[in-house]
């Protein structure tokens, strides 16, 4: 077997349709775009969701609830996930490295789900109640830092 041999199956190629190539091809004349109208036009562009005059989809549908455009996305991180983690001094960069979290947003939130029993440091953006009190009461501390961004 070559390469050179190899050809597609019978029937699978066909040639393409040339429109406007005179009225004895079957697509002369107005190459199958009809006499008049916005579409028989050159240069005719339909706008995104068009339905033909019908009420596009996106504006019948109702619209709900209410988009916050300056809401804060925090990585977030229990307490109980410091505790398994190695190492007595947490900071997001050193959580980062680690994999615990992805991405850092607009900063590195702790919160108070699961218990702690050893001394731990953190440094975070934010923290909630809980878990600096978990800290605290485990006889660490808890660090608050400046803004992500």
């Amino acid at each position: 077997m070559n390469l050179s041999d190899l050809h597609p199956p019978q029937g699978q190629k066909q040639k393409r349709q040339r429109v406007g190539q005179g009225m004895g091809t079957g697509r002369g004349k107005y190459s199958g775009r009809g006499a008049k109208g916005a579409r028989s036009i050159s240069g005719y562009s339909m706008m995104r969701g068009f339905e033909g005059g019908q009420m596009p989809l996106h504006r019948r549908l109702p619209k709900r609830g209410f988009t916050n455009i300056f809401r804060k996305e925090y990585a977030i991180v229990n307490v109980g996930r410091l505790e398994q983690l190695d190492g007595d001094s947490f900071d997001p960069g050193r959580l980062l490295e680690l994999g615990v979290i992805k991405k850092l947003g607009a900063g590195l939130k702790v919160l108070g789900s699961g218990d702690i029993s050893r001394k731990l440091t953190v440094k975070a953006h934010v923290f909630s109640k809980a878990a600096l009190e978990k800290i605290q009461k485990a006889g660490g501390s808890g660090e608050v830092i400046g803004s992500a961004s």
